[in-house]
């Protein structure tokens, strides 16, 4: 029997590129399936989460990206562009963001075609992975989409037509990720139990073997 989770994701979390490459293994090895749910980064969902954060919050997140980013055998640098624009003198975030809404809405239109896990395992890397400046420009995304499969011509034009229908499915997730148990991602939620963080991602795996998670 297959087993089935839900996984509620941002492109703007280091976390869940992080995590992503084992969950691709994951559904690789056993007869699991990942329900991939794109959600907005919390500085897009709440703009003012930041604002009142101690400080230590901000020097702990970047120490423990980069230490959990070697612990797990994978490249990690802040993108370049960052894909949610920050003022980082204030620790605010403008309403209007060149980059965050496109990319939401491509791991949705992604995500409808099938393609969702291997889109976001693709482009999460050109992100993150830190070999790529100005990952926005040139044909990075464009190759990291034709390596999942999918026409990156053919996705924007989607998010061109239907913005409103892809928002939507967007606060669908949004709405369900909170119901799952937790705001933040990366989430997992197996069986109605959540997983939140990449750190969680063994103790899911743990659980899914409690259910019969049986290999390919």
């Amino acid at each position: 029997m297959t087993l089935s989770y839900d996984l509620y994701w941002s492109f703007r979390s280091p976390y869940s590129y992080l995590v992503t490459r084992r969950l691709v293994e994951l559904e690789r090895d056993y007869d699991v399936a990942c329900n991939v749910r794109i959600v907005y980064p919390i500085a897009v969902r709440q703009p003012d989460f930041f604002t009142h954060s101690d400080p230590l919050w901000f020097s702990y997140l970047m120490r423990d990206i980069h230490r959990s980013a070697e612990y797990v055998g994978l490249p990690l640098r802040w993108p370049v562009p960052d894909p949610v624009e920050m003022d980082m003198a204030t620790r605010t975030y403008p309403p209007e963001q060149p980059h965050i809404h496109r990319l939401t809405r491509l791991g949705q239109a992604a995500t409808e075609r099938g393609r969702g896990l291997c889109f976001i395992d693709k482009v999460s890397r050109v992100i993150w992975d830190g070999t790529v400046d100005n990952w926005h420009e040139g044909d990075h995304l464009k190759r990291a989409a034709e390596r999942a499969g999918l026409d990156l011509a053919e996705l924007d034009a989607t998010v061109a037509a239907e913005p409103e229908r892809l928002d939507a499915a967007i606060q669908a997730s949004q709405d369900a990720q909170r119901v799952g148990g937790h705001y933040g991602v990366p989430l997992m939620v197996f069986k109605d139990e959540p997983f939140f963080g990449q750190d969680r991602f063994d103790q899911m795996k743990w659980r899914m073997h409690q259910k019969g998670l049986a290999l390919r």
